[in-house]
C-alpha cells in the first residue's frame, strides 16, 4: 500500500511522540506501521482476519477502542462508510491530545472528509499519493456529533454504522428468510451472520438445538448480540471461510459478502461455499443467496452430490446444495 504515512511522518506534520501510546484505527494488511514504534502501537480492528494479521505480527489489538483509553497520537485509516469514517475519526480526536494522522483513498471518500474538517478545525497540507490523501488534525477538538449510537431498523434490529446493511434488512436476505424449509436440522450455522436477521429467521424453524452465528465483524457480532437473545444462539467472532469442525453440522445458511472494499471478488463467496462443504455432515445442506451475476455454480458442482437454483428474481438467487462431497 502507499507511502502517505510515512511522507506524513517525514514532513514533520505528524509528530511522533517519544513516550505513551499511540492508536492505530481500522489498519488493513500491507499497511506499512514501519514509522511508528511497535511496543507502543494499540492496533484497533474489529475485522477478525486482519485482527488476526497484526496481532500474529505481536501487536497489541483490541477489537474496539475502550470508552476511557486515552492516546498520545492517533492515526486513522478510513473505510469507506461515510458514518463510520466520521465515527472512527471522532474517536480518535476525543481520545488523542497529539497529533491525530487521517489516511484514505480517494474512492473511500477522503476528499470529502477532508473538506469538513476544514470547517471544524485547520488540517495539516494533505499530502496525495497513490490515488488517496493523509493530512493531520489536532486532538482534543469537539466532534461528538460525529459519533452516532445504535440505530434500528425494521422489525426493531439494532444496526451500526459501518456494518452490512445497516440502514434495513438486506433484500437478498430477506429473500432467502422466505425460502427456508420449515426445518433445518438441529446444528445449523449462519455464516457471515452480520447484525442478526438471517439467525432470527432460522430460530423460528423447529428442531434447532443450536445455532452458531459466524461473523467477522465484532461491531455486527455485537449488534447481533442484541438482536437474537434465543438460548439456542451461539455467537462466534471469526473468520467464516475457515470456521469450524469438519462434518459438524446439518445446515449452513448464508448471504456471504462478496466485496472487497470496492472490488467484486467473488472468491470471498467461494470460500465460504468451501467452507460450508466442510462443516456439513454427509447428509448436510446448504442454503444460500447470491446476486445473480456471481460465478457460484460450478463450484457448488464440485462440493455437493446435487444442487438447484429453487427461488429468485431478476436481481438474487437462492441455492440449494445437499450432501457435500468428501475430498481426500
Amino acid at each position: 500500500m502507499s507511502q502517505r504515512l510515512s511522507l506524513v511522518v517525514q514532513s514533520g506534520d505528524f509528530r511522533v511522540p517519544d513516550e505513551g501510546r499511540i492508536a492505530v484505527f481500522h489498519p488493513r494488511e500491507g499497511h506499512d506501521l514501519s514509522d511508528l514504534p511497535d511496543a507502543r502501537l494499540e492496533i484497533i480492528q474489529p475485522l477478525k482476519p486482519e485482527y488476526d494479521y497484526w496481532a500474529g505480527r505481536g501487536l497489541t489489538s483490541v477489537a474496539e477502542v475502550a470508552e476511557d483509553a486515552t492516546y498520545d497520537a492517533a492515526v486513522v485509516f478510513i473505510p469507506r462508510a461515510k458514518p463510520l469514517a466520521r465515527q472512527l475519526v471522532a474517536q480518535a480526536v476525543a481520545a488523542t491530545q497529539g497529533p491525530v494522522l487521517v489516511d484514505g483513498a480517494k474512492t473511500d471518500g477522503i476528499d470529502s472528509l477532508l473538506k469538513e474538517l476544514k470547517k471544524r478545525t485547520r488540517p495539516s497540507p494533505a499530502i496525495s499519493k497513490a490515488h488517496g490523501k493523509a493530512f493531520c488534525i489536532e486532538g482534543g477538538i469537539d466532534l461528538s456529533d460525529w459519533v452516532l449510537g445504535p440505530s434500528e431498523v425494521d422489525g426493531g434490529f439494532v444496526t451500526a454504522p459501518g456494518v452490512f446493511s445497516a440502514d434495513a434488512i438486506d433484500p437478498a436476505s430477506a429473500l432467502l428468510a422466505r425460502a427456508l424449509p420449515k426445518k433445518l436440522g438441529k446444528e445449523v450455522a449462519d455464516l457471515g451472520a452480520g447484525w442478526g436477521y438471517l439467525s432470527a429467521e432460522i430460530l423460528r424453524r423447529s428442531n434447532l438445538e443450536t445455532l452458531h452465528l459466524v461473523e467477522a465483524d465484532h461491531v455486527a457480532l455485537t449488534c447481533a448480540q442484541t438482536n437474537v437473545t434465543d438460548a439456542h444462539a451461539e455467537f462466534h467472532w471469526a473468520d467464516a471461510r475457515s470456521w469450524g469442525q469438519k462434518g459438524s453440522l446439518d445446515a449452513v445458511v448464508m448471504n456471504p459478502p462478496f466485496h472487497s472494499g470496492r472490488a467484486a471478488e467473488p472468491s470471498l463467496g467461494q470460500a465460504f461455499i468451501a467452507n460450508a462443504a466442510r462443516l456439513l455432515k454427509p447428509a448436510g445442506q446448504l442454503w444460500m443467496v447470491a446476486n445473480r451475476h456471481l460465478p457460484y455454480e460450478a463450484l457448488l458442482g464440485e462440493c455437493f452430490v446435487s444442487f438447484e437454483e429453487v427461488a429468485g428474481d431478476n436481481r438474487f438467487k437462492i441455492l440449494h446444495g445437499v450432501r457435500p462431497r468428501r475430498k481426500g
